[in-house]
């Protein structure tokens, strides 16, 4: 498709279209084409990894989904657009992929992003959500805002095997898990953030689609971190499937909930202007 889908019809035709079978690299390009022409944005390199940054404004952190194995930061910059549109910089880093560098490798790289930020606003979706979770555990950050991020493997959502997604399945994402993260039981932390310890999470936003496999991830991440003390906000979009919002130019709940999550990001950020009075410069 040479030209962005302009409503949900042709957008949910749009994903029909695209094959998403292969091997790694069909798999990758399929990708590109699903997620379609994006907008430039400036390139820079932050604690030696390349990243891409749109917009001016309070710094917003956000790393980008496609299962670990997919997707890059310029696959996202539709969505990092419209989040600047509303008054932020996003910083998108290109971390390491899945199967040439499994885990920890992109923990590696989005923790030597953060650290030559300093503590921001973190964001991320699907694998991106898993990936802020993973550095917000670690890491002190600002604010959390995710998007149907990945949080159990033991079987604990009800929600993965519903057949009404049209973006994402239970057999692909089981399968790009055991790529990314080989080796590690399903209970372990780093594949399983749902049991860690939530209770040092910063202030924690989540936007949900109703008819995705990973309603349950995030309605049990909510349910857990605020259990364990996290002021937890939560949005669920019915009717809508995974990652909806990376076409916020075509579903119009697409941009509705990165209004959102721009609203929390901003928030957070002036709630640490206010407390320490002033705010690093983004280095580079």
């Amino acid at each position: 498709m040479t030209h962005r889908p302009r409503n949900e019809a042709e957008l949910r035709a749009h994903i029909a279209s695209v094959p998403m079978d292969g091997d790694i690299a069909a798999r990758r390009e399929g990708f590109v084409r699903l997620a379609g022409p994006q907008p430039v944005g400036e390139l820079l390199e932050l604690g030696g990894v390349p990243c891409r940054a749109i917009g001016t404004g309070p710094d917003l952190l956000w790393l980008h989904g496609g299962g670990y194995v997919f997707g890059s930061a310029q696959t996202h910059l539709m969505l990092a657009a419209a989040l600047a549109k509303a008054g932020l910089r996003v910083i998108l880093p290109d971390y390491r992929l899945a199967p040439e560098h499994p885990w920890p490798a992109m923990l590696e790289d989005a923790l030597a992003v953060l650290g030559a930020l300093g503590p921001v606003c973190v964001g991320g979706d699907s694998a991106g959500g898993h990936l802020a979770l993973a550095l917000a555990r670690r890491k002190p950050c600002l604010g959390l805002a995710l998007i149907s991020p990945n949080t159990d493997r033991t079987g604990r959502s009800t929600t993965r095997q519903r057949g009404s997604d049209a973006m994402n399945d239970d057999a692909t994402d089981a399968w790009l898990g055991r790529i990314a993260l080989p080796g590690l039981p399903p209970d372990d932390p780093d594949i399983s953030p749902l049991g860690s310890d939530l209770s040092g999470l910063p202030p924690l936003h989540l936007e949900l689609a109703g008819a995705e496999i990973l309603l349950d991830d995030g309605l049990l991440l909510a349910r857990a971190a605020a259990l364990q003390g996290v002021d937890v906000s939560l949005h669920v979009t019915p009717g809508l499937f995974h990652l909806f919002p990376l076409w916020p130019d075509a579903v119009a709940q697409g941009a509705a909930a990165l209004g959102r999550i721009a609203a929390f990001a901003r928030a957070a950020s002036e709630r640490n202007v206010g407390s320490a009075g002033t705010r690093s410069p983004l280095p580079g």
